[in-house]
């Protein structure tokens, strides 16, 4: 189901699923192709290749990371256990929302999902100790066509609510939004 907020950037949806829950506990769907293609075929259809989780601390900001073309990669994310901010920026230079943002909340209670078609940067500070993130990808993982641009770059100007998060030393020399020229 579709989220009753979806984002303004275009191509971005929020995802929401329909949760049963009773005395045993839970279940839902955390993804099915048919409702899947139903919100995201207007361009093309996408298909996953790659499923990817990673387990971070809290305070540890990953990204923003994106793959150039040929093996850009969308990402249909959500947290299975914990909490994120969540943000996409939008790297299509024809697009009227080019080098805006968009931030969520996702977490293991909310459920919700995040879409993010090809053309889009993507990062997420963990909110809770032992978060784990899941992400499918729609093309694998390749490490002469991955790019990151600084998190903290002030033309994004993404408010993390953090001044000082646990990052890694590739994302730590990341490039700058305004010397990025985008191939989207």
């Amino acid at each position: 189901m579709l989220d009753e907020n979806q984002p303004t950037i275009d191509g971005l949806i929020v995802l929401d699923p329909r949760v049963f829950s009773d005395e045993r506990g839970a279940f839902f769907e955390s993804f099915n192709q048919a409702v899947f293609d139903k919100y995201t075929t207007r361009v093309q259809p996408f298909a996953f290749t790659q499923d990817n989780e990673s387990v971070s601390h809290k305070n540890v900001l990953r990204g923003l990371h994106f793959q150039v073309p040929p093996m850009a990669q969308g990402k249909l994310v959500r947290v299975v256990k914990g909490a994120v901010l969540d943000v996409a920026v939008d790297l299509r230079k024809a697009s009227k929302t080019y080098g805006q943002h968009f931030a969520i909340e996702l977490s293991g209670t909310n459920k919700k999902q995040l879409w993010i078609p090809p053309g889009f940067a993507h990062g997420f500070l963990s909110l809770e100790d032992e978060t784990i993130f899941s992400y499918k990808c729609t093309n694998y993982y390749s490490p002469e066509h991955e790019r990151t641009l600084a998190w903290n770059d002030p033309q994004l100007n993404i408010a993390w609510k953090i001044d000082n998060p646990l990052i890694s030393a590739k994302d730590n020399e990341s490039m700058d939004f305004l010397t990025f020229d985008s191939p989207f």
